[in-house]
């Protein structure tokens, strides 16, 4: 295992911490080292603010107001004991809203297994504020709608973790889809312009499927949270160092 380097100002104890407790595994197995590596560039990212959350300011077009906490790899347990429960890669908490922050870079357009729900899910009623991501969860249970890029079982999964944290913390909750649209692969090979567009596509199709209910959904490109970041003067060193390391995205 090598020793992961981190963009300066990111609290290096800290965000390793947080790193070994998730279940991921990416610092054993090396992933977080990969070329392509997602967890590395939110770990980055998102790291920066976990001692200093008041220099975050609210993700574009994300109902949230002032960030008071940031956290990266964080479990959004469901209301049981057992079982796996979903991690985040970044959790961002206000005075009243708690924001899960699934992060995509490369993965929407690789080849992937198909997840899915246990019987866990079906035992629970998880109330009419959430009755769309429910009609999402059984029409992909039944097979009744598939998508070829977007992981929308983990997104699911994630809202309904997203809401129970949200009740135990008396907070709306919102789910963030943070995802990228890069050209090429890290070996210079270009990434299918078709299946950029179909993750597009099936990103519209979700969130209008799911909006309303009690758990908000945002799509947010990279590309547009990097371009804030980078106008704010006390945030531009760091949106330039991400740009540098990892890439158009």
């Amino acid at each position: 295992m090598t020793d992961p380097v981190f963009l300066p100002g990111v609290p290096r104890e800290a965000v390793l911490a947080a790193l070994r407790r998730s279940p991921g595994h990416e610092l054993s197995t090396g992933k977080f080292d990969a070329p392509e590596s997602s967890a590395a560039l939110s770990a980055n990212a998102f790291g920066w603010f976990v001692e200093r959350a008041s220099a975050l300011p609210p993700l574009p077009s994300v109902p949230m107001g002032q960030p008071v906490a940031v956290e990266i790899e964080a479990e959004m347990r469901f209301p049981w004991a057992g079982g796996r429960h979903p991690w985040l890669d970044a959790a961002v908490t206000t005075a009243t809203t708690l924001v899960g922050i699934e992060a995509k870079r490369y993965e929407p357009f690789r080849p992937r297994k198909a997840p899915v729900f246990s019987e866990a899910y079906e035992s629970r009623d998880w109330g009419p504020g959430m009755a769309r991501w429910t009609a999402m969860r059984h029409a992909l249970h039944s097979g009744g709608l598939s998508y070829r890029c977007l992981d929308a079982v983990q997104l699911v999964k994630h809202a309904y973790g997203l809401r129970n944290q949200g009740i135990k913390r008396a907070r709306g909750a919102v789910l963030v889809y943070l995802h990228a649209a890069p050209a090429h692969w890290a070996n210079g090979k270009p990434v299918s312009p078709e299946a950029i567009a179909r993750h597009a596509a099936e990103i519209e199709d979700f969130a209008h499927a799911v909006k309303g209910d009690d758990v908000t959904f945002v799509a947010l490109r990279w590309a547009d949270l990097l371009a804030q970041w980078a106008g704010v003067p006390a945030l531009a060193g760091h949106a330039a160092a991400l740009s540098e390391r990892f890439g158009p995205l």
